[in-house]
């Protein structure tokens, strides 16, 4: 029997794997590729290509596929056979090293913003040095899978995975530049870390078959919550039932095998949602291995009659699901620089980097708030389940009152750094856990990272990362360009903690530490100036506000044409998922709930007339003429609204400006839809279940 350590990793090809397979002079050159200090010569390529090739064919891969991150939310792949013909008409098994480095994809048929033409087709899929290779499949149908970046024939980005490479790339040289001014000579890489967690859903694959909803729109367009929904708290953290053991015991193996820690699983708050926590890992490969776990969970799920569902809102009134982001610093000699165990009096790092993030927060709110703006988690945020709109950092009162309190007195004395630390101010000392959590916060420090909450569960974490990356970076920028200036080779720590003084009064208004969800916050943010940006609408602008392409350009993450482009996609997807979603509701209120609604109207009536001929006396039949009207009168609502939505798609399809249209969905359309969700919930409280054409919230919710 194969235990946890004997199949982890068995599918991916790692480091070791490649360093035992290729000489040690090679291994060399790709480290130094991957470092970024060489390029990658097909020399180099063709030896690490026989090498990958003959150990993916060793484990049964018969295909390759370059799998990239198109600007879908999703992964994309197409799979060549390692087989070839010869000249004199022999087969062959090859894949050179060219095959390893570049392929190349459509680029007309992948969303691109106007960054290319339809008829200008070429795009390219580019080699990830930096992510592993691995092998997905079963049987006959595995194929080695090279992660790649994906640009335009001129090198545009198209994908989430270049902004990243390239803030990662702005971030680790702003931060070398500051590690130099502190006197750190030995750090030679500054890597971003990241630890994800992924919620979901889990509903019964035949109930899943009969909602177009969930099928089309991945969320619930319809339906009532029964008596009971998450109110009573006995679903989160609770025993996991047997079913969901075993499909989380599969979907574990399954991520070992791929090199993915999946490390943490529990019942989340509502019914039937659970969670999955990876491990930390370098920011690019924990994106990917976020995709990974994503894809196996839908995979893993259907093996098991399951249907995995991914969306931000996939039901009204119980908690959505989103994509915890826990972002942080490390050098490559070991040091979280987040990490206030690292504070002492000889050394501020922490309260520099710590500094840097709540500057870059206030000054920047507007563009993490624009990342996890989308039609999904347009229904989570700031529903009393998420963190609000309002951009916000929490710190927790100590670590808070440690920044109020910079300048007031010097830093006299340490005791032992590895317990608590005397800064020689007049606040207590500094413990391990600085803080309490708050899961209400948007941007929350919780001990020696950041946790941003507002991502939403489907959407790639890439986004929300390059946008930290980049605005941290710029800040960084700043800081070292003045503490640079002031030559303070022997008195760093005083200009240090004049620039935190100085830029923490700036900045402190972005500073919460109560509860995010209370209404009096929203007030309060108002009152300090802060933006809440409430939707899609309001938040996809930013993108090419000049000071957003100010700062992408300034760090090299994306350009003024780049930014551009995401602004149309996102116009655009916001578009097609409205639309879809209308759509479907017209369709399963039209043919579905409709006639079941005249059905039961005539069954009613039939019962009332007989009623009124057997007793003669309209009093026993009043309590149900009272209930058809009450049924005809949403009926006819139902139908109105029909009605009124099928002339507004027809208006919305003649708005040529994407975000134009956009803004007519959202205006015009949405608050139409939402009256007929409210009448057909209001019909299904009033209708016979048995005759009640779609599965309810208490079948999606609580038969598993």
């Amino acid at each position: 029997m194969n235990t946890m350590l004997d199949v982890f990793g068995a599918n991916y090809f790692s480091e070791l794997e490649l360093k035992s397979r290729v000489p040690s002079s090679v291994f060399k050159k790709f480290k130094a590729v991957q470092q970024g200090n060489a390029e990658m010569s097909l020399e180099v390529a063709d030896v690490i290509a026989n090498a990958v090739k003959s150990w993916a064919t060793e484990k049964g891969a018969t295909h390759f596929t370059h799998w990239f991150q198109p600007l879908t939310e999703l992964t994309a792949e197409k799979h060549e056979s390692f087989i070839s013909v010869t000249s004199e008409g022999t087969i062959m098994s090859q894949f050179s090293g060219k095959d390893l480095i570049k392929g190349e994809a459509d680029t007309s048929s992948f969303p691109n913003g106007g960054l290319r033409s339809t008829f200008e087709a070429r795009g390219y899929t580019a080699w990830d040095t930096s992510s592993p290779m691995f092998i997905k499949g079963e049987g006959m149908t595995k194929s080695l899978y090279i992660p790649t970046a994906f640009v335009g024939y001129n090198g545009e980005a198209l994908d989430k995975k270049v902004p990243l490479l390239r803030s990662i790339k702005s971030i680790e040289a702003q931060a070398l530049r500051m590690q130099r001014l502190l006197g750190d000579f030995d750090t030679k890489h500054v890597n971003v870390t990241l630890g994800v967690e992924q919620e979901y859903f889990l509903v019964e694959k035949e109930f899943w078959d009969r909602r177009q909803d969930l099928a089309l729109a991945g969320r619930t367009l319809f339906g009532n919550l029964p008596p009971k929904g998450q109110e009573m708290n006995d679903h989160y953290y609770g025993t996991i039932k047997e079913r969901v053991e075993i499909f989380m015991a599969e979907l574990d193996a399954e991520l070992w095998k791929l090199g993915v820690m999946a490390k943490t699983k529990h019942n989340e708050v509502a019914p039937n949602q659970f969670e999955i926590a990876l491990m930390f890992t370098s920011a690019n490969v924990s994106v990917d291995q976020n995709h990974l776990a994503m894809d196996t969970i839908k995979k893993i799920a259907n093996r098991h009659k399951l249907a995995a569902l991914l969306h931000e809102k996939p039901f009204s009134g119980v908690n959505g699901s989103g994509k915890h982001c826990n972002w942080s610093l490390a050098t490559d000699t070991g040091i979280n620089l987040f990490d206030p165990d690292n504070l002492s009096a000889e050394n501020l790092q922490f309260l520099l980097y710590t500094m840097a993030v709540i500057e870059g927060i206030d000054r920047y709110a507007d563009i993490l708030r624009a990342c996890t703006a989308t039609p999904g988690n347009d229904h989570r945020l700031g529903g009393h389940e998420a963190p609000p709109a309002v951009i916000s950092i929490f710190l927790g009162e100590q670590l808070q009152e440690l920044f109020e309190n910079i300048g007031n007195a010097s830093f006299l004395e340490t005791s032992d750094i590895n317990e608590t630390i005397n800064i020689g101010v007049r606040i207590p000392k500094i413990a391990k856990d600085l803080s309490d959590r708050n899961r209400t916060s948007p941007f929350a420090f919780t001990g020696n990272k950041f946790e941003f909450r507002m991502p939403g569960s489907s959407a790639s974490a890439s986004t929300p990362v390059f946008m930290i990356n980049t605005i941290v970076a710029d800040i960084l920028r700043e800081y070292a360009d003045i503490l640079e200036k002031t030559n303070p080779i022997q008195n760093i720590n005083k200009y240090i903690i004049k620039l935190i003084k100085e830029r923490y009064n700036l900045h402190k208004r972005v500073i919460f530490n109560g509860n995010g969800y209370e209404s009096s916050w929203i007030s309060k943010a108002k009152e300090l100036g802060l933006s809440n940006l409430k939707n899609t609408i309001e938040g996809i602008p930013v993108y090419i506000r000049e000071e957003t392409i100010e700062l992408f350009e300034r760090n090299g993450v994306l350009s003024r044409n780049e930014l551009y482009s995401r602004f149309k996609v996102y116009s655009d997807r916001y578009n097609k998922q409205t639309n879809i979603e209308i759509s479907t509701a017209i369709r399963m209120a039209r043919n579905e709930i409709y006639p079941c609604v005249i059905k039961y109207i005539t069954n009613i009536s039939q019962m009332i007339n007989s009623v009124r001929e057997a007793l003669k006396e309209e009093e026993y039949i009043q309590f149900d003429k009272e209930h058809l009207i009450k049924v005809i009168g949403f009926k006819n609502q139902l139908k109105n609204c029909i009605t009124e939505l099928n002339e507004g798609l027809k208006v919305a399809m003649l708005i040529s400006d994407e975000y134009e249209r956009a803004c007519y969905y959202n205006t015009e359309l949405v608050p139409i839809f939402n009256q007929m969700r409210y009448v057909v919930d209001s019909l299904e409280l009033l209708v016979d279940k048995t005759v009640w054409p779609i599965p309810t919230y208490y079948d999606l919710l609580f038969r598993l």
